[in-house]
């Protein structure tokens, strides 16, 4: 596996975990224990979510665009 790809499976794994983090305050957020961290989170979550999607949209355009495989 090339750096590269491995990189690639990292922020796809990094991409996850956000999401998973971001369902998992808004299930607390919605129950009797719920706080407004727990919506803070959640909202984090999907933003850096979003921001790792586009990274990573960039960095496979970009290493093609080098020529690097």
């Amino acid at each position: 596996m090339s750096l590269r790809s491995f990189h690639v499976v990292f922020v796809v794994a990094s991409i996850a975990l956000t999401l998973m983090m971001a369902v998992w305050g808004g299930i607390n957020y919605g129950t009797d224990r719920g706080s407004v961290w727990h919506l803070v989170t959640s909202v984090g979550s999907v933003i850096t979510g979003g921001v790792l999607a586009v990274y990573a949209v960039k960095f496979v355009r970009k290493t093609r665009e080098l020529g690097l495989s």
